[in-house]
């Protein structure tokens, strides 16, 4: 059997993390990337990345995804690029017109029926006329405070209330999140920015709450409640991709719930920054379940945010190949997991 072949399009954190996951990988090899970075045109990918090519043909970054795809050229696309399903929709729509699937790194693409309904029907018809499906997944949403939470009610009789919470460190994400969580920035854009809706915190409430819902058989009263407050840094930090001086903005701390029948069933607690052990905040992932039985989970520290979406991207692909044509969520394919083998062993041909 040939290797899998993947195309990359956005060679940020993400992208490139996904890249050097998948040069470790049997069975599987990456044959072209896109990426519009004037840093990265044109380079290879094993020099950006500092590894060898062990005898694999180079790979050269192109910035015009038309002089790439051609119809099925490739057995999936990994598209690292966007938040919102809205930004991302003519690209999806354009991988799945040449017959590509595609998993995508968009938070609202975990669960797009969320918050772009119509967007989401589009999609899951024009991936069915072609014959491939679409997924959405990455560590949240995509896992921790969505699909690890659907899991554990397997476990209960019934369920009365969900609380998922994830304090998290946002360094290993690339510019996009940082702008949408407006780290770096002082306290006046900080509330400029909340009042003009161009801050977008935390991307994935909607989605993991209708995630929840939805599996368990709740059916939400209201849209989504979400609260955003600023998280002011008291020291300088810095990452990769931003620095914060004394006083500006290391990141935001995020609420939501999910309304049934005019109760509270679901609560989201979402507290993340740049460097928080700077401040002595310790990460974490907590999920508590009350129903029958009481269910409390931990993990401490968090799972890595960055570490854990390029996993959950790769680990996926053989799902989505196998998958039935059409948009899919992570509750609509087999749990993830680590693949250790051979990745073209597990694909259904």
């Amino acid at each position: 059997m040939n290797n899998l072949k993947v195309l990359i399009w956005g060679f940020g954190a993400m992208g490139s993390g996904m890249a050097e996951m998948l040069l470790k990988k049997k069975g599987i090899e990456i044959c072209a990337v896109c990426d519009m970075h004037p840093d990265r045109v044109g380079k290879s990918i094993y020099k950006l990345l500092d590894t060898g090519k062990n005898g694999r043909p180079d790979v050269l970054i192109r910035s015009d995804i038309n002089e790439i795809v051609s119809e099925g050229f490739v057995d999936i696309a990994l598209l690292a690029t966007d938040s919102f399903t809205a930004k991302a929709f003519d690209k999806i729509k354009f991988l799945l017109e040449n017959k590509l699937n595609v998993i995508s790194t968009a938070e609202e693409m975990a669960f797009p029926r969320a918050s772009e309904p119509e967007l989401a029907r589009k999609l899951d018809e024009i991936a069915k006329e072609n014959g491939v499906s679409v997924l959405g997944t990455g560590i949240n949403p995509g896992l921790i405070m969505d699909l690890l939470v659907v899991a554990l009610t397997g476990a209960c009789i019934d369920v009365d209330e969900i609380e998922a919470e994830r304090v998290n460190s946002l360094s290993p994400f690339g510019p996009a999140v940082m702008e949408e969580q407006g780290v770096g920035i002082t306290p006046e854009e900080f509330a400029e920015g909340f009042k003009n809706n161009t801050l977008a915190g935390h991307v994935g409430f909607n989605e993991s709450v209708g995630m929840i819902a939805g599996a368990i058989g709740w059916e939400l009263s209201e849209p989504v409640r979400q609260s955003m407050e600023p998280i002011i840094s008291k020291v300088f930090r810095k990452t990769k991709y931003v620095e914060v001086q004394p006083g500006n903005i290391a990141g935001c701390s995020m609420k939501g719930c999910g309304m049934v029948d005019g109760k509270e069933k679901i609560r989201m607690i979402h507290p993340q920054q740049v460097e928080p052990q700077l401040e002595g905040t310790d990460t974490g992932d907590y999920i508590r379940i009350k129903g029958t039985p009481d269910i409390n989970m931990a993990i401490k520290p968090e799972i890595p945010g960055g570490i854990g979406t390029i996993a959950m991207c790769v680990n996926m692909i053989p799902h989505v190949i196998n998958a039935r044509s059409g948009l899919k969520t992570m509750i609509d394919l087999p749990v993830p997991r680590a693949i250790m083998g051979d990745m073209r062993n597990l694909i259904e041909r």
